[in-house]
């Protein structure tokens, strides 16, 4: 058949639209647009921005940035980017170690949607895979750390010391204020250390543990086992030392050397932190890796970051949960011990598969095998004439040299890169990935052209290097699930087993409000598995690093244009770390004008909790300010409590649009005020994703603001992190952005392990943006008000919606009362959050900013077909609340407050008074594609009553 001009034209149109990136993000197309409007009773999408977000505060210019791009262009260009970057053998070490990442663990986690588009798991009946996989996690941490309870994660190495410095001094019976670290200890560890220190008044003394510790009083004392330089040192004596000065004792702990060596809690350490990276998760120029955190179970109340624990469901069957859940920090709020409220969990996920897989048998060789081939380098280089300074090792030596800059040179020349320690020495640490054939060049670079020792010769004439005071005895990793899926098969089907316990993006929208769940397309990840990303050591040098370099430069000025920022740090790797990053440049910027005495911060009593963490932490007073009915700042009683502080004022932490979902129209007056009393502005981007392209708060007032790239800019949350948490800021703070001195940035102290935070999880912004283009990412933030306001009307005849702006809207988000139901009713918010698993959904974010409300954000990536469903069930939701209300369901046993319902539920006798099919059929349209909860609703108090948070023994899995 041949094709007219006019069909060939309407075919090309079809494939340029097919190829618009920008249609394939945001859900709704024209016609479902056009609808939505209608039920709004708007005439175009201008007229409800209009009517949503204040003219005063709206930009009318494009974005400043490029046109969209097409996937192929965007690619292309990623991979010219990535070309720029040199991928070297590295044996820099330092608490990074490259490795293999198995090839399962890699396609069926870190490449899997279903692992990586998962919430943090607060709904516990639809995340039992991912916190099965967390349990392990801890497990396989205690194990090897001879401690009895870990966490599930925390951001990084560097920052898990920092937050064991703070455990400590809240535990430690000596009020000295005096943290010692040993100057054994990674310097970027030592770093982030001396920067969390100062605003909390605590003083950091770096010195030689076997000698400086003798005459001095202290609180907590920090080591490394092994040293940074690779000295194995036994530190039974310095820890009964400590103790005797009422000290505790941190050991920042190398997990796959404890295979070998006594663990830190069998020589008597209070804390043992550390990095899992080395467990199969790529360099990535220094993350996204998940650091671990374990100690004695007297002290698991006060132990930062997230447990999970094992408890029971309706039915009397084990289901995991998140433990002890009033110890986050979101909910402690000014009393915080810390303002960590998400972890690396993707990346824990991966570690504990990592184990799983290889098993203890496994990690061991793995472990002999480094060992092995270190000593035969540290064997061979003596022989060679070098000066090893090392006499008890694992994988890491170091080598005294004339010059190094010879020394890196040479190797530089052969594809290596080796540690700068200083001019007269350099550092060697080896990995998984080693060869025979690397430690042959290694030799080659200090051989200056000699003959090569003989590699057999000097094997056989070489014994191991580990102190026999301090071979492991004990046993680990004992439980079956490390025991049990070593072939491929075995692992494969367990990861898929586990993947479909749970409800993830791949499944269904996740509505919740403040945390902005949307799309976290495939072509946006590709980039993260590419070698020329994840390959790189965070301390490579950087000519070996352009291409990083230019896609930093190139992000950092993309998020200064979206923010009206005039500098950007990507380093904070998280957003809580993104708020502490904002508040220390906020203080060392009052500190330099000669106004360090200004420690006041305001903030809404609306506030997400972390807001007053953080202003703790910082060495920052909290003063709150309260919110009027309608859950705007009170401007009259915020602008009193700025002249009543106005001396002291140093900032105030608003979120925009609010915490409750409207922009607020006196927030120019809000930063004015502040302003005014010689206060800074911060504002927390967690709303950003509904003011991209329409208005920017480096614009209409802020300072400061941190973003949620896991959030608006298309990281996905990874079932709990990794998060990014960037900050920008206007000119006159750029100076006090995070400096690292592991890469020349100046500034304040590092914030972050690594220079660039989790540096190989950039470029999905990156590629979001490039995708989007200036034209992509307004429509972007109109179709979230568009969505989110079409879901506000849908159900505001079932259910008020608390906060509405001037105009009757809201902005991306809004907040359903259902106090007045459970006054009439007693259903709960709770009751409606587990009835919503049986239709198939998330829950939205419960009982926040207000107990007994449910928050609903749908994002700009769901279509009005998923909108409507989401709106069905809640609608069909309510038809059973107000049956229960009028007595035709009963009020104790309903399906409401017997949700969710379990397949194995409907097994043998029904003893309800209501169907089976509205039990787990409530609508028709779940026939064809039914979620089923693994497990019945979990019983919170019995889990914390009965905490376990290690992998239960099998037999608690039998049927009684």
């Amino acid at each position: 058949m041949k094709l007219n001009d006019t069909s060939i034209a309407a075919t090309l149109t079809t494939l340029e639209q097919r190829d618009d990136f920008i249609g394939r993000h945001i859900g709704p197309d024209a016609p479902e647009i056009a609808a939505m409007l209608h039920t709004l009773e708007l005439g175009s999408l201008d007229q409800l921005i209009d009517r949503v977000v204040p003219a005063s505060i709206r930009g009318q210019a494009p974005l400043a940035l490029p046109t969209a791009r097409t996937e192929a262009e965007a690619l292309a260009r990623l991979r010219e980017i990535a070309a720029c970057n040199q991928v070297f053998k590295s044996f820099i070490g330092m608490g990074y170690h490259d490795c293999h990442t198995p090839a399962v663990i890699l396609r069926n986690v870190m490449e899997n949607p279903a692992w990586y588009t998962a919430y943090t798991p607060y709904q516990p009946e639809i995340s039992q895979g991912r916190l099965e996989a967390l349990l392990n996690f801890q497990t396989m941490v205690a194990d090897l750390t001879g401690l009895e309870i870990a966490n599930g994660s925390l951001l990084d190495e560097a920052t898990a010391a920092a937050e064991a410095m703070t455990f400590c001094q809240r535990l430690s019976k000596n009020k000295a204020p005096v943290f010692f670290v040993s100057r054994d200890c990674h310097p970027q560890t030592v770093e982030v250390v001396h920067t969390r220190a100062e605003p909390l008044g605590i003083q950091v003394v770096v010195g030689d543990a076997a000698t400086d510790l003798a005459d001095l009083d202290c609180f907590g004392v920090l080591l490394q086992y092994p040293a940074s330089r690779g000295e194995i040192i036994d530190y039974s004596e310095i820890t009964a030392a400590a103790h005797a000065k009422n000290a505790l004792v941190v050991v920042a702990a190398d997990l796959l050397s404890l295979t070998l060596l006594t663990p830190p809690g069998e020589f008597g350490a209070d804390v043992a932190i550390g990095s899992t990276q080395r467990f199969g998760v790529p360099l990535g120029f220094g993350g996204p890796h998940a650091a671990y955190f374990a100690t004695r179970d007297a002290h698991k109340r006060v132990m930062p970051g997230r447990v999970a624990g094992v408890s029971i469901d309706s039915h009397g069957a084990p289901a995991y949960r998140l433990a002890m859940q009033t110890r986050e920090q979101h909910i402690r709020r000014q009393k915080a011990t810390s303002n960590i409220c998400t972890a690396q969990v993707l990346l824990a996920i991966m570690a504990s598969m990592y184990a799983c897989y290889h098993g203890p048998t496994g990690l061991t060789t793995i472990a002999r095998r480094v060992h092995r081939l270190t000593a035969i380098l540290a064997g061979g280089l003596r022989q060679l004439g070098a000066d090893v300074r090392n006499t008890a090792f694992f994988d890491t030596l170091t080598v005294a040299v004339t010059d190094a800059s010879t020394v890196h040179a040479a190797a530089r020349a052969a594809g290596m890169n080796l540690r700068e320690i200083d001019t007269r020495s350099v550092g060697i640490s080896l990995d998984e990935t080693t060869t025979r054939a690397d430690v042959e060049a290694l030799w080659s670079v200090f051989a200056g052209g000699r003959a090569l020792p003989d590699f057999s010769a000097t094997d056989a004439a070489t014994a191991d290097a580990l102190p026999a005071a301090l071979l492991r005895a004990s046993s680990f990793l004992t439980h079956p699930v490390f025991n049990s899926h070593h072939s491929e098969t075995q692992m494969l089907r367990y990861l898929r087993r586990l993947a479909d316990k749970d409800l993830a993006l791949d499944r269904t929208m996740i509505p919740l409000g403040s945390c902005t769940m949307k799309l976290n397309a495939t072509t946006e990840m590709i980039p993260v598995t590419w070698r020329e990303f994840g390959g790189l050591h965070p301390f490579a040098p950087a000519e070996q690093t352009r291409g990083y370099k230019m896609l930093t430069d190139e992000l950092q000025q993309m998020l200064c244009v979206c923010t009206g920022y005039d500098a950007v740090s990507l380093q904070p790797n998280a957003g809580s770390q993104g708020e502490y990053a904002g508040l220390l440049a906020i203080r060392a910027y009052h500190a330099s004008r000669g106004e360090a005495h200004r420690d006041v911060c305001l903030i809404p009593s609306s506030a997400h909790g972390t807001n007053p963490a953080t202003s703790q932490m910082a060495g920052l007073r909290v003063v709150v300010v309260a919110c009027d009915d309608k859950g705007n700042v009170d401007v009259a009683d915020l602008r009193a409590k700025a002249e009543q502080h106005s001396d002291k004022l140093a900032a105030i932490m608003i979120t925009y649009p609010s915490t409750h979902g409207v922009f607020e129209t006196a927030v120019g007056e809000i930063c004015e005020i502040v302003h005014h009393h010689g206060g800074q502005v911060y504002i927390d981007g967690a709303n950003m994703n509904a003011m991209v392209g329409l208005c920017a708060p480096g614009k209409f007032g802020g300072d400061v603001s941190h973003l949620n790239l896991h959030k608006t800019f298309c990281i996905p949350h990874g079932g709990g992190g990794p998060g990014v948490g960037p900050i920008g800021v206007k000119s006159h703070l750029a100076p006090f952005l995070p400096g690292h001195g592991g890469s020349g940035l100046k500034g304040i102290g590092a914030v972050s392990a690594a220079p660039y935070g989790s540096a190989s999880i950039l470029p999905i912004t990156w590629t979001y943006i490039t995708l989007m283009g200036r034209e992509g990412l307004r429509q972007a933030s109109v179709l979230a008000i568009l969505n989110a306001n079409y879901i506000a009307r849908r159900l505001a005849p079932h259910y008020p919606v608390l906060y509405q702006g001037q105009n009757g809207l809201v902005a991306h988000e809004c907040i359903l009362d259902l106090r007045p139901l459970k006054e009439r009713t007693g259903i709960t918010v709770d009751d409606v959050a587990k009835r919503l698993i049986d239709f198939g959904f998330h829950a939205p974010t419960m009982s926040f900013p207000v107990a007994g409300t449910l928050m609903i954000e749908p994002t700009e990536s769901e279509s009005k077909e998923e909108l409507d469903r989401f709106c069905d069930a809640m609608i069909a939701i309510r038809e059973e609340i107000e049956q229960v209300g009028d007595g035709r369901l009963d009020a104790h046993d309903n399906p409401l407050t017997n949700a969710p319902h379990t397949a194995a539920a409907l097994v043998g006798e029904w003893t309800h008074p209501y169907s089976r099919e509205q039990a787990v059929f409530p609508l028709v349209s779940l026939r064809a594609n039914k979620y089923w909860p693994p497990v019945g609703r979990v019983d919170n108090v019995y889990g914390d009553r009965n905490l376990v948070c290690a992998c239960p023994p099998m037999s608690a899995y039998e049927t009684p």
